[in-house]
């Protein structure tokens, strides 16, 4: 079962920064979870909210910033005590792919369901697919809440891995067609109430699941029962000695 370490190695070091990714390498984890949206300038950054208020030092909207911005925010400062990871950055999307590069470690990037209007979602969706144009496809899942960006983006990369994400109250019936109809052949759907007769409905449908967010090793052994292909966790690395044991 992947084991997808969720925004890095997030509770050792600040979530999606380049120290919580280099962590979950070296602590040998193979996959890893993150997410991509763009400045106001149409800098692609890593960064999971659209506002700087939980995880920085500064207020305010990402799409009201520019790539000279960044020099001036910490996305470290509020973890901890506030002073050993003050001087980490927002990463930009080329920062992580060159790690990628240099690790060999594989990535599921969630575009986030940009709030910036249909122009910056289409710079978005355009600048991730330049960005991304050398990373081998089996090495990459692109995943979304936003069906329609994977479905735009499967017009351009049919060679892409792409997932569906579904919270517990959005997983109904249809769920199987939406995946068909935007090209995905996964679904990551919310651990919270997923059963076993919904995840061989998934499978039946050929579908690869990897659940998110998952931190108790019984539940994921159970979910590896239920032939579930992987897991989102805030602690790759604990998980995965736990299910090597």
């Amino acid at each position: 079962m992947k084991i997808f370490a969720h925004r890095g190695l997030n509770r050792k070091a600040p979530e999606n920064t380049m120290t919580a990714f280099r962590l979950a390498h070296e602590a040998g984890v193979e996959w890893m979870e993150t997410d991509v949206d763009i400045l106001g300038d149409g800098t692609a950054v890593i960064l999971h909210d659209s506002t700087l208020d939980r995880t920085t030092d500064h207020s305010g909207s990402m799409y009201d910033l520019k790539f000279s911005d960044l020099s001036e925010i910490s996305a470290g400062a509020k973890f901890g005590d506030g002073t050993r990871y003050r001087h980490e950055r927002i990463p930009l999307l080329t920062d992580l792919l060159a790690f990628l590069r240099e690790t060999h470690m594989k990535c599921n990037l969630e575009v986030k369901s940009n709030e910036a209007g249909g122009a910056m979602s289409r710079l978005l969706i355009d600048t991730v697919l330049r960005e991304i144009r050398d990373v081998q496809p089996e090495d990459l899942f692109i995943s979304s809440f936003n069906h329609v960006f994977l479905y735009q983006i499967h017009q351009q990369r049919p060679d892409l891995q792409l997932a569906c994400l579904f919270t517990k109250e959005c997983l109904w019936y249809d769920a199987i067609s939406r995946c068909e109809q935007v090209g995905a052949t996964a679904i990551h759907p919310e651990d919270s109430g997923l059963t076993a007769e919904i995840t061989r409905r998934l499978k039946d449908a050929g579908l690869q699941i990897n659940v998110w967010t998952v931190n108790d090793p019984s539940r994921a052994r159970e979910l590896a029962s239920w032939g579930v292909d992987g897991i989102f966790t805030d602690i790759a690395d604990e998980m995965r000695a736990a299910l090597d044991h």
